[in-house]
């Protein structure tokens, strides 16, 4: 087994190798040679921060416990970097447009540079982060007892017991001397800090080769491959305590979202340390890449820990106790250094992070108002920044400490990271809000937030300090006996989740009076500038503040205000920049507004947004905030929306006209193409009697000797292929006439079967030198139509001449029958030859559905065309019907007379 002095010299060993990355990292900086460390590898590995001891422990433990719950934790973020990507991308721009030092000077700067809202944010952010410390406190502790015990109850992996906090100490007080030593090298907040980037990225590694060796080694070493580790029973004892997609894994993936962007160490590494917003491009897949790898052997170590440790053992220590078990301790040792590398990783950033909130906002805001507190030397407030800071980072670590040492007893990690991600989950609404609400007001944002604090200490944060003890009661009975206000089951709210219970209360109602406290409450001017630079952000111009925000102050004052915070040799560098080299203050013109907000733009970046508003209000005069130049730059983005919205409507009219355009263009080319058709069936049709006309007429010219019998043949075929031509020609008025809408109808009443006997009538004797049988079947009696009489009868005659000409069964017949169906007339006309060839084209112009051409009966095809025309202006409609008999039946149905009787069925005709 490994010694406790062999693990305390190799944890002390990884420090110093930790102190010495961190140097040469910050020397490489300040040389200008620090491409590597402002790259988006680093960048993106330093986000894992994300990734700390309860990611790295904890995870399994909650896969041991709660089956797949753990995937939650890895699921939010992810979602967040893949699909809110536009969300991150202006949070980093906000960042580089306002040198945003924390997610307090954000939140406050937003709400018009509300120094109350920043000491709010502070405080919420110190208290939230503070179990959050404890848990990584409580895992190095815990995971140094485990992996250096020499006895049979290291593979238990057991909890803390009283009196073991001691470690937890001196681990607190070595992560505070690095966070101190690397953490407040740059006394500007805004810029980065190389050497600790460089560590945590080095640290993200580590932890991520600790997590794939382990699990490697477990599924393949000890179980003997992936079907194996599925196989063991406990896989079905651990997901039948799988709650998946209940309103805890809802709960907790919403809640490792809001995580992901509202924890104080998230936002310093993804903000603060951005050095381009590009680098978000790569983050956005290489992020959720790096968690799906860490996640990657949780389920099969929680799975083989539950099979072959011994019943009782601590799953939060798996990864520790499972190498142990197979006697491999160097993987052991190594799996320790990656649990100690994500708790330092996070406590040095989420301490930085704090100290720079503490100190911008509470410390140097409340020494500037102490009477007895002078600071009127150059750089004394810069001095005092430095030792607030690293004070504010000691502090910190100690209440972490503190909570750690209270909190010893808790054996689940997972339950302590909840805490904290709920406690900063209170600042998304008017984080989320202020960003794309512009009605959103700072007094909105305080009452939120205020609400939703005390109902997250009163619901989860102070129930996890009364555990146990006399204090037990206040969890179980409620305060003073009161029932209705236990912890747990607030106003009667019962059986549900405590985490998801204090979320609905703390997260709701702070979003609840956020939204109705904003809509009650009005902006004040410096709050509406703010509104339109951070809502706006994308749109905003260099120098839109100034133009809004006017104001003077003498050149001197302002280089004194500056020597105070930045010290003498920055301040001079600064206003060399500013002034393009002149910095004889003797000979400088007055400064504008415009030098003033960059002044103060400056010093943000070093003491916060708020603190800087206050100093230099200080020493400015005549503020004034244009109103109409608020006005007009709202307008001048609503008019960029509305543009915007305008282009997007004139696009889909555009697109809309360009969709008619190709329907008009297809239809005149479908009418061209039918008039080339028509032009050609017509020239055909005229041709052919011409071709024979000519013929004849040259054989009669030019032959002397024919006789009188060949010349009246010959003459009587000129004369009938002059009446087919005439026909033709009429046939093709007739249908351009109908079309046009200029041939005359008659429409009064009429005797619609007085047609249907005429029209056979005529056809008998056609029918009958063609061996036709044309019978009357079933007919209506007492029927009137409106309609013209004569156009009837011929539609009639043309349907019964078709149905007679073209007839070539061997005993062909043709019916009539008449009905009336509704309130209309119908009469159709049935064969029983070959049937239509062209169902589809039967009506077009020029087509015929049944040639019969070696027999002479080829038509012009405009018969069916015109009947149809005819029809349609009678109101009616003609049509083939389907209806699966052989042969064919065209059907005329016209709307009956409005006087005509009801029909009566009367019995068939005798056929002649």
């Amino acid at each position: 087994m490994l010694s406790t002095n062999f693990v305390l010299v190799t944890a002390l060993l990884y420090v110093v190798l930790l102190f010495v990355l961190a140097f040469f990292s910050d020397r490489r900086a300040r040389r200008g040679r620090d491409r590597l460390l402002r790259s988006p590898l680093v960048y993106t590995l330093s986000i894992s921060v994300y990734c700390t001891s309860w990611t790295f422990y904890g995870a399994v433990g909650s896969a041991a416990r709660n089956g797949l719950e753990f995937a939650t934790i890895y699921l939010g973020p992810t979602l967040v970097f893949v699909g809110w990507w536009f969300l991150l991308r202006k949070l980093v721009r906000i960042g580089h447009e306002h040198r945003i030092t924390s997610i307090a000077d954000l939140i406050s700067s937003r709400f018009g540079k509300s120094t109350t809202l920043a000491v709010l944010v502070t405080s919420i952010a110190v208290m939230g982060t503070t179990p959050y410390i404890a848990l990584q406190l409580k895992a190095v502790t815990t995971s140094f007892q485990v992996v250096s015990n020499v006895t049979h109850t290291a593979l238990l992996g057991y909890p803390i017991e009283a009196g073991d906090t001691t470690i937890g100490f001196w681990v607190a007080a070595a992560m505070a001397v690095f966070t101190i030593a690397f953490g407040t090298r740059n006394l500007d907040a805004n810029e980065h800090n190389p050497g600790v980037v460089a560590a945590i990225a080095f640290e993200a590694l580590v932890k991520l080769f600790a997590l794939l060796a382990v699990g490697s080694f477990v599924v393949f070493g000890m179980v003997g491959g992936v079907r194996e580790v599925f196989s063991q029973p406990a896989i079905t004892d651990m997901l039948a305590t799988d709650t998946s997609f209940g309103e805890r894994w809802v709960t907790l993936t919403l809640l490792s979202a809001i995580a992901i962007v509202c924890l104080p160490r998230q936002f310093q590494v993804t903000v603060v340390e951005n050095s381009d917003e590009n680098h978000l491009r790569t983050a956005s897949w290489a992020f959720p890449l790096y968690l799906l790898l860490t996640s990657l052997f949780i389920l099969p170590i929680a799975v083989t820990g539950l099979s072959l440790l011994p019943t009782g053992s601590n799953p939060d220590m798996f990864l520790l106790t499972l190498p142990m078990l197979a006697g491999e301790e160097a993987l052991a040792l190594f799996v320790f250094i990656g649990g100690f590398s994500s708790a330092t990783s996070m406590v040095i950033v989420a301490s930085i992070a704090l100290s720079i909130m503490v100190s911008n906002h509470i410390v140097v805001p409340t020494a500037l108002r102490l009477p007895f507190f002078s600071l009127d030397a150059s750089g004394d407030i810069k001095q005092l920044l430095l030792v607030s800071r690293r004070i504010s980072i000691a502090c910190i670590l100690f209440l972490g400490y503190l909570y750690f040492s209270v909190s010893a007893r808790s054996d689940a990690l997972a339950a302590i990271g909840l805490i904290a991600f709920a406690g900063v989950a209170q600042f998304s609404p008017a984080l989320i809000g202020g960003l794309f609400w512009r009605n959103a007001t700072a007094t909105g944002a305080i009452a939120g937030l205020v609400t939703g604090f005390a109902l997250w200490v009163y619901t989860l944060f102070l129930p996890s300090l009364f555990t146990g003890g006399a204090l037990a009661g206040f969890v179980e009975d409620g305060p003073f006996g009161i029932y209705l206000l236990r912890p747990h089951a607030l106003f009667g709210l019962e059986d549900i989740d405590p985490l998801v219970h204090s979320l609905f209360w703390s997260l709701g109602l702070n979003a609840f009076v956020f939204v109705v406290v904003s809509n009650w409450t009005s902006q004040k001017p410096i709050e509406k500038l703010q509104c339109a630079l951070f809502v706006d952000v994308f749109r905003n111009v260099a120098g839109t503040e100034s133009r809004v925000l006017q104001r003077r102050a003498a050149i001197k004052d302002l280089y004194v205000l500056a020597q105070r915070i930045l010290g003498p040799t920055e301040t001079h560098r600064l206003f060399e920049e500013l002034t393009h080299g002149r910095v004889n203050l003797e000979t400088l013109p007055a400064p504008d507004a415009r030098f003033i907000a960059q002044i103060e733009r400056r010093l943000a970046g070093n003491i916060g947004a708020a603190t800087a508003r206050a100093l230099v209000s200080q020493i400015a005069t005549g503020e004034t905030i244009s109103l109409d130049e608020i006005i007009k730059l709202v307008d001048e983005t609503q008019q960029v929306v509305e543009y915007s919205h305008q282009l997007e409507e004139k696009s889909k009219q555009l697109q809309s006209i360009a969709e008619e355009l190709r329907l008009a263009n297809d239809r005149l080319q479908q009418l061209d193409a039918l008039k080339d058709e028509f032009l050609s069936q017509v020239s055909h049709e005229v041709r052919t009697p011409m071709t024979s006309i000519r013929s004849f007429a040259e054989i009669l010219l030019d032959t002397k000797d024919l006789g009188p019998e060949q010349t009246r043949r010959f003459v009587g075929i000129i004369h009938d292929e002059s009446l087919r031509l005439t026909r033709l020609l009429d046939e093709i008025l007739e249908m351009s006439r109908l079309e046009k809408g200029e041939l005359e109808f008659d429409s009064v009443p009429l005797d619609p079967e007085v047609m249907v006997d005429r029209a056979v009538d005529t056809c008998q004797g056609m029918a009958r030198k063609e061996g036709v049988t044309l019978a009357r079947g079933t007919r209506a009696g007492g029927v009137r139509v409106s309609g013209d009489d004569d156009r009837l009868q011929q539609v009639l005659i043309n349907l019964l001449t078709n149905a007679v000409k073209y007839n070539t069964s061997e005993s062909p017949r043709v019916e009539v029958h008449s009905r009336v169906s509704g309130d209309c007339y119908e009469v159709d006309v049935r064969d029983n030859g070959p049937g239509i060839t062209d169902r589809d084209r039967i009506f077009d112009k020029f087509t015929r559905g049944r040639d019969q051409p070696e027999r002479g009966r080829s038509g012009a095809g405009l018969g069916l065309a015109i009947s149809r025309q005819i029809v349609l202006r009678m109101g009616g409609e003609l049509f083939l019907v389907e209806d699966g008999i052989k042969g064919a039946c065209f059907r005329v149905r016209l709307p009956l007379d409005t006087s005509s009787v009801s029909a009566a069925l009367s019995p068939p005709a005798n056929s002649p």
